[in-house]
């Protein structure tokens, strides 16, 4: 029988940019048309990759703004994050650069497991970021970027497929700069 392995995962952005859309069509398949303004939702499911299973539980948080400070569950007990932006909006691009910065700084590690995700790419008559600003910034992260559509469906699962690895990735790294060797 595999290993399950718990991973916490919280979905930041500011608000209106499908961080709801993305995780429902994510867990359940479908595209929410109507949009409520979220409070915090939760969302579970099990994913496998390769021989391991993940329980992964996703924190589908309200929409941020850059002034707001992150609460400490957004901090403590979490192993991954997913940053959302518009494509349509430069300023959703902005604050997830704050965001992100402010998780920096409240983990205090130099490598976070995250991926950058410019989302509503199917509305790219109306796009105010081009795909090589969001890979130039998460590039500079040591991040995956992706874009998709919650609409479309474009990528959904392998955005969370993505944070296990970099969850995998990163934790791995760590591990390797604290073995010691005795002489």
């Amino acid at each position: 029988m595999p290993l399950v392995r718990y991973r916490k995962v919280v979905i930041l952005g500011y608000r209106s940019v499908g961080k709801t859309s993305l995780a429902h069509q994510f867990v359940e398949g479908e595209f929410l048309e109507a949009y409520d303004p979220t409070v915090d939702n939760t969302y579970s499911k099990i994913v496998t990759l390769g021989k391991d299973e993940f329980h992964l539980h996703l924190v589908d948080t309200a929409g941020q703004d850059e002034y707001s400070i992150l609460p400490y569950s957004f901090i403590i007990g979490v192993h991954g994050y997913v940053l959302v932006y518009s494509v349509t909006s430069l300023h959703s691009f902005h604050v997830i650069e704050n965001l992100y910065q402010k998780l920096h700084e409240g983990h205090g590690k130099t490598r976070l497991p995250v991926v950058l995700v410019g989302n509503k790419a199917d509305l790219s008559p109306d796009r105010e970021v081009q795909a090589i600003e969001g890979k130039k910034l998460a590039e500079s992260w040591g991040a995956t970027f992706m874009e998709s559509s919650a609409r479309e469906n474009q990528l959904t699962q392998g955005i969370f497929t993505k944070v296990i690895q970099e969850i995998a990735r990163v934790e791995n790294s760590y591990g390797q700069e604290r073995r010691c060797s005795l002489m």
